[in-house]
């Protein structure tokens, strides 16, 4: 198996050209295409079929109870008929719809340990990789005899090279955000496959969520866990297979035997492979993670920032509003003091036209207590021109104070 996945793999691998010397069935249902076909508690054959063959392939009940069942699931255990013992297994990822379709793979298998058959169903929509399963289980036509030799190559086409692929993609991508946030044009020159993104904090912000998305689209730590499965799974066959006295085996059963121990081998080698790599893909998502979380803090600063601005632009334009306001308001409070001005002569020639001064015709033209209206309008005009001036300057100093501290806050806004 290990050499036909490398051929497959190889062969869509691109090619750049170098200096180099050469050397040298199971019923299944592909391609479903009803939209509720992985909705929980349907199924895809008529009632009494779907019973008849989950009974005659001795299949696992249990299945149906998993028809609801979220991530990757793998299952396995034996049914306990000690006449004819069967190794049960239940395989599939469909929890995801899009739009308005659900997707994704299931498989219910059961291998009699008394003949040595592999007998399941299978089913998967278009976007899964049920044919291209089959196609690898076809190309291993030798080996079928082992019952985990279809789930393994499900699982080695889930975590295939396109999955490493598209963690690099999400990097990538990550990259891009980055230099649209910070905008280093010697990063940019270094970076020469990146293209720059005009600022756009809301567009950035619908990216960051986008790519956070995509890291997390497949999580390692899922797949970890159907490894341990498959191991688990692996490990209680071979048990219960080789429990057998090697002397009642005949010459083409013992290399049979010996086949069969080499791919068992193969493929727990294959899923240790899986494991560690996962590992390094889960250390790498983590790291995708925590760099998209400073890029979200940074996002948060801008805004804040930018939302500070505008507070500042918003006060600035009050107090030009309140500086208009102010000039109108000097303007009427100089007409009133003019006004104001006049006022104690007006009053004191309203007084002094009163009948306690009294002025005939044949007295003289000018009054010889004429002196006492200036004696006594003087000092009044005088004290409310003082008090004026007085007023004004109190007025004119706490205008400095409140121009002061509006710069004292805008500083503080700026270094914050």
């Amino acid at each position: 198996m290990d050499e036909y996945l490398f051929d497959k793999f190889t062969a869509k691998c691109r090619v750049v050209f170098e200096a180099t010397s050469y050397m040298e069935i199971l019923k299944y249902s592909a391609n479903a295409k009803n939209p509720d076909t992985f909705t929980p508690d349907v199924i895809s054959l008529p009632y009494e079929c779907y019973r008849n063959m989950a009974g005659t392939f001795k299949l696992p009940t249990r299945a149906i109870e998993a028809s609801a069942a979220v991530g990757p699931l793998f299952w396995s255990s034996e049914d306990h008929d000690d006449d004819d013992p069967h190794l049960q297994i239940i395989y599939r990822k469909a929890d995801v719809r899009k739009k308005g379709k659900t997707r994704g793979w299931e498989m219910m298998l059961s291998y009699s340990f008394k003949t040595n058959i592999t007998s399941g169903y299978v089913k998967g929509t278009p976007t899964s990789y049920v044919v291209e399963a089959l196609e690898h289980l076809k190309g291993c036509a030798t080996q079928v005899a082992h019952p985990m030799l279809l789930p393994v190559i499900f699982y080695s086409l889930a975590l295939g090279p396109i999955n490493d692929a598209k963690q690099r993609a999400t990097r990538d991508w990550l990259r891009r955000v980055e230099h649209a946030l910070h905008l280093d044009p010697q990063k940019a020159r270094m970076e020469e496959t990146l293209e720059r993104v005009p600022v756009d904090v809301d567009s950035l912000s619908k990216e960051l969520v986008e790519c956070h998305a995509s890291a997390i689209r497949r999580p390692p730590r899922a797949y970890q866990c159907v490894a341990n499965e498959l191991e688990s799974a692996m490990q209680g066959f071979w048990t219960r297979w080789t429990a057998v006295e090697q002397s009642n085996l005949t010459a083409a059963e013992t290399a049979e035997r010996k086949m069969a121990a080499k791919l068992h081998k193969s493929m727990l080698s294959r899923i240790h492979f899986y494991k560690v790599k996962l590992t390094a893909l889960e250390n790498y998502i983590h790291t995708s993670l925590e760099r998209l979380k400073v890029q979200r803090e940074e996002l948060s600063n801008m805004i804040s920032q930018r939302d500070a601005k505008f507070n500042i632009e918003m006060a600035r334009e009050q107090r030009r509003i309140a500086h208009a306001s102010k000039r109108d308001s000097t303007a009427m409070k100089t007409l009133s003091f003019i006004g104001a001005l006049f006022l104690p002569g007006t009053f004191l020639a309203t007084v002094f036209g009163t009948s306690f001064f009294k002025f005939e015709d044949n007295a003289s033209p000018v009054s010889r207590e004429l002196w006492i209206f200036f004696a006594v309008t003087v000092p009044v005009t005088v004290l409310v021109v003082v008090f004026w001036i007085w007023y004004e300057a109190q007025q004119r100093k706490g205008d400095a104070d409140l121009e002061r501290d509006i710069e004292d806050m805008e500083k503080n806004f700026m270094f914050v």
